[in-house]
């Protein structure tokens, strides 16, 4: 039998050996394709918009941006936000849950309830994923995120969330100018300053310029970062006062901004709960006019919020264009939303503060890489809680488990897939609200601490002209149970506690 022997090799060819797979392990790694990086989001929230955009079927709108970008997105048409007022609808946002307690209906109720979230909190949840995160302008209640009287000093509305949050640097100092100020921040003076301003100046002369002026800025810097981003920009039309450059006002005929049917602008003749236009009638000084009686005022202001939302469409497509530039392969996942709607005189009521439907429907679009169907608009009802677990799902992220949301991959691949459930709104002493496809439930107690109902037919009263609840004792059966499955916020527990920020109560913001 023959002895094996041990091969031998001499230093040179261990060496000569040793680089040639040096070197096919490397030409192999350079001819692999990188792995792909994750999708940025940028995130465009809007103040105070209802509906009325062209893309959303207003003929009178004058949206050219929002409706350019509505053809390459999905538009949802049937979007509700959880609570009808800036703060309250920002922390559901944020949450991606439905209001459980008193707080989370106030406009303070990001400030004062954050230390229970942890990290399941949107912004957070990307940072601890790998995400910088970004805040500019009004994304929680407070624009640039500081709780302090000037709103750029104070705490932090929402610790621990963004990698930074601000607003920028205006001439006019103090954030609450920029937010309810005039042309050039001049300040509103409550009770006499008039809800609307047609200003003779550039569009600099407000502070949605700046803020898109900050956006296309921090969006040319973050295009050369390797790691992926959330950049959540918020303006702040066409929230009241209702003021543009004049050159906004001009692009709308008053005689062409539409009436209001007679029916949907009566108060509800029933028990409802219909409330007194505070915000608008007491913040601002009308000489003596009411939009109720007097219809050459009534178009006045709504052809003020027209101006004011034609205004801050051509600040967002300034964004939107520099992302274009700067984001050729389109792998930024884009978002533009409304914290609520509002009514002009729709139920005789100027602003939102409720739950029909003018002042709980918004709109919501949404663009991702690979979108199928482009431009399509989805029916289904879904929520600002779906925000949330839909942005993880996108960007391949696990969601945290206790989500009310649901996310809408599946309406954003085929539009036409139908809602995953009802729409759910709350607002202050109890108040709640459930939209089917037909119905819409307003649970509410009188003075007398009994139930009170408002039922709307959307099949048959598109206007919520009439409260059928008497007709429809089954359906209202079934809509209770269904609203019954979530619990009730408890009421603030005293009258003193009531006007607190940790109280239901809303801010007049």
């Amino acid at each position: 039998m023959s002895t094996l022997r041990p091969l031998s090799f001499s230093p040179s060819l261990l060496l000569s050996l040793s680089l040639s797979l040096l070197f096919a392990l490397s030409a192999s790694a350079a001819s692999s394709p990188a792995a792909p990086k994750r999708p940025n989001v940028l995130f465009i929230a809007v103040d105070d918009l209802r509906n009325d955009l062209g893309a959303l079927g207003a003929a009178h709108a004058r949206t050219p941006q929002l409706d350019a970008f509505a053809a390459t997105a999905r538009i949802f048409s049937h979007h509700y936000v959880q609570v009808p007022t800036c703060g309250a609808s920002r922390t559901a946002l944020l949450r991606g849950r439905y209001p459980s307690e008193a707080a989370h209906v106030g406009n303070g109720g990001i400030a004062t309830t954050h230390s229970t979230w942890g990290d399941a909190n949107l912004p957070a949840w990307f940072l601890r994923n790998g995400y910088r995160t970004y805040a500019l302008g009004k994304i929680t209640h407070h624009p640039g995120g500081r709780t302090g009287k000037l709103w750029h000093d104070g705490p932090e509305e929402l610790p621990g969330a963004w990698t930074r949050s601000w607003i920028p640097q205006t001439p006019w100092n103090e954030a609450e100018n920029i937010m309810h100020g005039y042309a050039n921040g001049v300040p509103r003076t409550p009770g006499k300053t008039p809800p609307l301003e047609a200003h003779a100046g550039p569009d600099s002369a407000f502070p949605d310029a700046w803020i898109a002026d900050e956006a296309v800025k921090n969006l040319r810097d973050l295009s050369a970062s390797s790691e992926p981003w959330f950049f959540a920009v918020g303006f702040f039309k066409p929230h009241l006062p209702f003021a543009a450059p004049k050159r906004y006002f001009d692009l709308h005929d008053p005689e062409k901004i539409p009436a209001l049917d007679p029916a949907a602008a009566a108060k509800p003749a029933w028990p409802s709960t219909w409330h007194a236009s505070n915000e608008f009638r007491k913040n601002y000084g009308h000489a003596g006019r009411d939009p109720d009686t007097d219809p050459a005022y009534t178009r006045e202001v709504r052809r003020a919020y027209a101006a004011a939302t034609s205004y801050v469409d051509a600040q967002i497509g300034r964004v939107l264009e520099a992302l274009k530039t700067l984001d050729p392969a389109g792998n930024t996942i884009v978002v533009v939303w409304s914290d609520h709607g509002l009514l002009l005189g729709e139920h005789g009521i100027w602003g939102k503060h409720c739950l029909y439907e003018h002042s709980l429907r918004s709109p919501l679009m949404i663009r991702a890489p690979g979108l199928a169907q482009p431009g399509v608009t989805s029916a289904a009802l879904v929520e600002t809680i779906d925000i949330f677990p839909t942005l993880a799902d996108l960007c391949g992220l696990s969601a945290p488990a206790a989500l009310d949301g649901r996310s809408l991959r599946p309406q954003l691949d085929r539009p036409a897939t139908p809602a995953a459930k009802p729409a759910r709104g709350f607002w202050t002493d109890g108040q709640r609200t459930i939209r089917t496809e037909r119905w819409r439930l307003i649970a509410a107690r009188a003075a007398d601490g009994s139930p009170q109902f408002e039922l709307f037919d959307y099949a048959n009263d598109p206007l919520e002209t009439r409260n059928v609840a008497a007709a429809h004792p089954a359906v209202i059966r079934d809509l209770l149970a269904q609203l019954a499955r979530l619990p009730e916020i408890p009421a603030p527990a005293t009258k003193a506690s009531k006007k607190s920020k940790t109280s239901a109560a809303p801010s007049p913001l």
